[in-house]
């Protein structure tokens, strides 16, 4: 049946699974949500000119242009597997508690100074998304790079037999989805899944090789590893810049190490010293695929960070990091590190909770305002109903939506700062910026 499909899939090589995306000759996936059916909206999509539409229960059938499936998300799925399986081309995964995303974008940006390369657009990466990623590769394309995401075990793992990685890397290990994966021991175990599935295909990693968690996962692969000690294949460093709320770094490969410090500054226009890993991953994988030192150097130098990720954003009033696109205790306190080292004269950060944490919530909020204050930030502003419980004794102004801290914030006015605005994507920290 799948390889029917897929004959189908090469005369109109373009999927959706939303009606309001749709492209003439697109294949229609009616998926199942929640609130929805999809099957309900495959008529809507062959008259808006979809060329078939793939269902799973079959009262929906009105003609030819319907195909039915047991279940319409195991048939993308195994579409987009038979997919990659023709498919002789290099296909990364990537995953990590932080990070993913800029890595992905960086690495993407570094590879095709030489390579037609094919990235996960936007945050597509779970079990949908990761197929629809698959599915938009085209015979034009020499190299693949998979972001994959995860908040319990199993998904990784279950998106490698999907994608079918021949390389991996992971950013780091971190308390993120704690709720999910049970701890950080399981957040472990669950991002290791994309290393075990690559030590069975025999393919290769980039290891992020100071991260002791990570270190202890490689197991018997193959690895090209990156980090700041002089024996590893990529070594880099991060040149302080203390005017500039920008990274600049160097790098050379293990055995130019000693003279790195002749080397090319890399002037980067991401903020937070924590994207450190971030660009050094990308250098160790471009240089294992023969991208010169030169194009390497300009990619990083000429990446403009978007999505809230690590962004500067200068308004009328004020100057903003934005790096609210999602939050955990390891990237925040990572940030507030970051920011409490900027030499800026007036500062003040606006966080929002960090969601997922489960019975860790209270103690991880909690620890973010006690750094808040070891760190002597005085202007602060909190969000979220997990802040206000942590922040009882606090003397932080903390509100209980994103609503009333714009309409406060709004209010008094805040002018000539330079601010910290860092939550989960749920709290809607979106709200703050439009005032500031």
């Amino acid at each position: 049946m799948i390889a029917q499909l897929y004959s189908h899939f090469l005369k109109n090589p373009t999927v959706c699974t939303d009606t309001r995306d749709i492209k003439p000759g697109s294949i229609f996936f009616a998926l199942k949500g929640t609130n929805f059916n999809g099957n309900a909206f495959a008529e809507q999509a062959l008259n808006s000119g979809c060329s078939l539409a793939v269902i799973d229960e079959a009262g929906y059938k009105k003609d030819d242009r319907y195909f039915v499936v047991d279940d319409v998300l195991t048939a993308l799925q195994e579409l987009a597997n038979y997919h990659r399986k023709q498919l002789a081309i290099p296909v990364i995964g990537i995953t990590g508690s932080n990070g993913k995303t800029t890595t992905k974008e960086l690495i993407h940006a570094v590879l095709s100074k030489k390579y037609n390369t094919l990235a996960t657009k936007g945050n597509l990466n779970n079990h949908i998304g990761v197929p629809l990623t698959l599915l938009s590769i085209t015979k034009e394309h020499e190299m693949a790079i998979i972001e994959m995401g995860a908040n319990h075990q199993g998904e990784i793992a279950l998106l490698c037999t999907i994608a079918e990685p021949n390389f991996g890397i992971i950013t780091n290990i971190g308390k993120a989805h704690l709720e999910g994966f049970g701890g950080i021991e399981g957040v472990k175990k669950g991002k290791g899944e994309l290393f075990r599935y690559i030590e069975n295909k025999k393919g290769k990693l980039f290891v992020h090789a100071d991260d002791e968690n990570i270190m202890e996962l490689v197991g018997n692969n193959e690895k090209i590893t990156y980090g700041t000690k002089k024996l590893y294949d990529i070594v880099g460093a991060v040149i302080q810049q203390p005017d500039s709320e920008f990274i600049s770094m160097q790098w050379s490969t293990r055995y130019n190490a000693a003279t790195m410090k002749n080397n090319t500054i890399i002037h980067t226009h991401l903020v937070g010293v924590y994207n450190y890993y971030n660009l050094l991953g990308a250098v160790c994988v471009g240089n294992y695929f023969k991208i010169d030192d030169e194009k390497i150097n300009d990619a990083l130098a000429n990446y403009i960070p978007s999505n809230n990720r690590s962004q500067l954003h200068k308004t009328e009033n004020n100057t903003l990091i934005l790096d609210y696109y999602n939050a955990n205790p390891t990237s925040m306190t990572a940030a507030i590190e970051n920011f409490s080292k900027l030499n800026h004269p007036n500062k003040m950060v606006v966080l929002g909770d960090m969601l997922e944490l489960g019975e860790d919530s209270l103690k991880e909020h909690q620890s973010i305002i006690d750094l808040l204050q070891q760190k002597k930030i005085e202007t602060v502003f909190l969000v979220g109903a997990h802040f206000i419980e942590a922040g009882k004794n606090s003397s932080a102004k903390i509100f209980q939506t994103s609503d009333e801290a714009a309409a406060y914030l709004k209010d008094i006015q805040i002018k000539n700062q330079t601010v910290l605005i860092k939550g989960s994507r749920g709290i809607k920290l979106e709200n703050v910026v439009a005032v500031l």
